[in-house]
């Protein structure tokens, strides 16, 4: 599936340091603004426990975790929904993805310049808020005059997205971004078709020293008293100590560095589970005896939906779904053991899969 987490950020905040360890690949990173110019995009696995219990049970010829698209955009400045900087190009890269990791620099350090001078993520994260609403603004007044034309005809549709538009006006006017907007679910579809910026979903990285990775630091407080109102996820890492980790050769290695800083796992790994999570995704197994696979499906998927992410001819010619759970599987050791459990399902097309499903299809094209 296609859907991407963009990246973004003041200049030289770690948004292209954090990219590097997400990807692994080896995107321009120094300490200067714009050193990202061209959006970086990769294409990063999903840890998940599940796949080696899989492998674990099933013994398969290979292991095939699900992925998703991580794109590193350029670090917008003050001015940038007028053209200030990169603006134009943050903001039409920007519009491409799904959701948004914006990352807020939480660490004090002379040596890495901060383009307004000053470490202040409250004030950094107000900076690019203000221009991505003043981008919509812009965009949702045009929608305005367009469908106040319409709506001389009479069409009730446009009426509907008329008063929709109007309120979306009032709260960007209001400093708030359209995702604060409470919308029904007659109204969702119209709030999507705006194609807004600010509406889509997002999440803060607080990028820290080493000293605060663990427990955070005032940074992170004054930036998570700032948001409390979203319903928006905070997450604390440090950029710099990923890097670190990802240069060690061995798991062995990782490990005993974690350990010194009393943490479980690598950032990156919270990092991309929220990420994943974020774009409202769930995933579903396939397991055989020739591969173990996890599969990206958008929450609410149906069967036939599900098996279309497969191959088109899978959903074309669905006739049903033999579905187990992740749980039963696990706890009974086999797929001939959950059959005698009683645990089998057999699934029709109206079956809405859920996260962890193991699932085999028939069809017939």
């Amino acid at each position: 599936m296609s859907l991407k987490c963009g990246i973004v950020g003041l200049p030289n905040v770690g948004k292209s340091t954090l990219f590097n360890c997400l990807s692994n690949a080896k995107a321009q990173s120094a300490n200067y603004p714009f050193c990202t110019i061209e959006p970086n995009i990769g294409t990063i696995s999903v840890p998940d426990d599940r796949l080696e219990k899989l492998e674990f049970l099933v013994s398969p010829e290979k292991v095939v975790p699900t992925t998703m698209e991580i794109v590193d955009i350029a670090g917008l400045v003050k001015g940038a929904s007028k053209g200030e900087g990169l603006g134009n190009q943050f903001l039409a890269n920007i519009r491409e993805t799904d959701a948004i990791i914006h990352v807020v620099r939480c660490f004090d350090d002379g040596n890495v310049v901060h383009v307004d001078g000053s470490v202040d993520p409250v004030r950094d994260k107000e900076i690019i808020d203000t221009e991505l609403q003043l981008k919509d603004l812009e965009t949702i007044e045009k929608r305005i005059q367009s469908l106040s034309r319409i709506i001389k005809s009479g069409d009730k549709d446009a009426a509907k997205e008329h008063d929709l538009a109007i309120r979306i006006k009032d709260a960007l006017e209001g400093g708030n971004s359209a995702r604060t907007l409470e919308v029904d679910d007659k109204e969702a579809p119209i709030m999507k078709s705006f194609q807004l910026i600010t509406a889509k979903p997002v999440m803060y990285l607080c990028n820290v020293d080493e000293s605060s990775v663990k427990s955070g630091n005032a940074h992170v407080d004054a930036l998570k008293e700032a948001v409390k109102n979203e319903n928006a996820e905070v997450l604390v890492l440090g950029a710099a100590i990923e890097s670190d980790i990802i240069e060690l050769e061995t798991y062995e290695e990782r490990q005993m560095f974690l350990d010194e800083l009393e943490l479980e796992e690598p950032g990156v790994n919270r990092l991309i589970r929220s990420a994943y999570k974020l774009l409202n995704l769930d995933t579903y197994f396939t397991a055989g005896e020739k591969e173990v696979r996890a599969w990206t499906i958008k929450k609410g998927m149906t069967a036939p939906q599900a098996a279309g992410v497969i191959h088109t001819d899978f959903e074309k010619g669905f006739i049903r779904a033999e579905v187990m759970t992740y749980d039963d599987f696990v706890n009974f050791g086999s797929e001939s053991a959950v059959k005698d459990a009683g645990k089998f399902r057999v699934e029709g097309k109206e079956y809405v899969v859920s996260d962890g499903d193991i699932m085999h299809f028939r069809f017939n094209v």
